[in-house]
């Protein structure tokens, strides 16, 4: 799946994190990827992550799912939307609505969330904190862009949603089957369903926070830092005013903070695990029976196409010329040779075939038995 003469460069330049974007349908050849009753079955689910937004007469309701087939059997024909987040760990073909938008650092990726919108149905005007890029899948979404917005903008009063207490549209489109709007962090905005089973497809990015960066960061600093290291000064002189904490001090204790922050090796592994962390730590993806390292070697031979998960999160740091760490669901391996030339192409790929020389190397079995064995990925056939 690929966009058809959409300028990459251009829009990194000019729209990423700078301004909204309209793009008319720039798919060889658009199919939704999903019906509203399979979306309306994943909602039911437990282990899926799901809201109903309704609006009544004067206000908003929203209810956490899993929800109740009953009760999604008895919406109205107006004015409500169903939302299902990470649907791409769930749907192949959502998942493959990512792979156009790989110009962007797989680290970046938050996850699909996907939306079933009633006539008039919506979220009502609001803004987000990272960047998305909505699709339209199935039918069609007025959508109105308003200004950039920050954490002092006014909010309605509301114990669930985030809503704008004043929104002024600067710019309006209706998006129809196949259509995608970009929207980066802070701007307003407002969808609103035109008609029945309006689809929407949210291609979400993260964006880590100051806060929790160095919050986790320092946490994990802690773990591993040992109790007597002590604040230290045997060049101590008698000062003028013993109730003085001096320049000097102040000096050395916060060297003391910033030598621990500022390794860069600890930093970069640190940042890789947390990155690669699961978003939903309770799913279970592990293989019913555990891979072999003789499985591995004999679906290498065979010629098995080697099928990473969607709901995987796996990136690569290099760490000198022949060397990568990779980073499989919040967990390290050190990977040098081939088993870092394999880690890189992994990462790079959704779907594989390995040479099968590669079946005579001990480490590259080992690692992708272990990959096999958390889920991460998977020899099997396509179909």
């Amino acid at each position: 799946m690929d966009f058809q003469n959409f300028d990459i460069d251009h829009f990194l330049h000019t729209h990423w994190q700078k301004k909204p974007l309209l793009i008319r349908n720039p798919w060889s050849h658009w199919q939704n990827p999903l019906e509203p009753d399979e979306l309306a079955g994943l909602a039911c689910a437990e282990e899926v992550e799901s809201r109903l937004i309704c609006q009544p007469a004067g206000g908003w309701e929203m209810e956490q799912g899993p929800q109740g087939e009953e009760r999604l059997a008895g919406l109205g024909e107006s004015h409500w939307t169903l939302l299902v987040q990470a649907v791409d760990q769930h749907v192949p073909a959502v998942a493959d609505l990512i792979v156009p938008f790989r110009f962007i650092p797989n680290w970046r990726i938050d996850d699909v969330m996907v939306s079933l919108a009633a006539d008039q149905g919506g979220v009502g005007p609001h803004f987000d904190q990272y960047d998305v890029f909505l699709i339209q899948g199935l039918g069609r979404r007025r959508w109105q862009i308003g200004h950039l917005c920050d954490g002092d903008t006014p909010l309605l009063p509301h114990e669930d949603l985030k809503l704008l207490a004043e929104f002024t549209a600067t710019d309006e489109w209706v998006l129809e089957p196949g259509d995608i709007l970009y929207v980066p962090p802070g701007f307003a905005h407002n969808g609103v369903a035109v008609g029945s089973d309006c689809m929407t497809y949210s291609v979400g990015f993260r964006a880590p926070s100051r806060s929790d960066l160095l919050g986790h960061f320092v946490d994990d600093i802690l773990d591993g830092i040992p109790d007597d290291e002590l604040y230290r000064d045997p060049d101590l002189a008698r000062q003028a005013n013993p109730g003085e904490i001096l320049p000097d001090a102040l000096g050395r204790l916060q060297q003391m903070m910033l030598e621990s922050l500022s390794d860069p090796a600890s930093f970069a592994r640190w940042f890789g695990t947390f990155n690669s962390t699961p978003k939903y730590a309770d799913m279970d993806w592990q293989p019913e029976t555990p891979v072999e390292p003789e499985d591995v070697r004999a679906s290498i031979n065979d010629a098995v196409p080697l099928l990473r998960n969607p709901a995987s999160r796996m990136v690569f740091i290099a760490n000198g010329d022949d060397a990568v760490m990779l980073f499989a669901d919040g967990i390290c391996f050190d990977c040098v040779g081939e088993t870092s030339a394999v880690a890189k192409i992994l990462c790079a790929q959704d779907s594989l075939v390995l040479d099968v020389d590669l079946a005579t190397n001990a480490a590259v079995v080992d690692l992708l038995t272990q990959l096999c064995n958390m889920g991460c990925v998977a020899f099997e056939s396509e179909e």
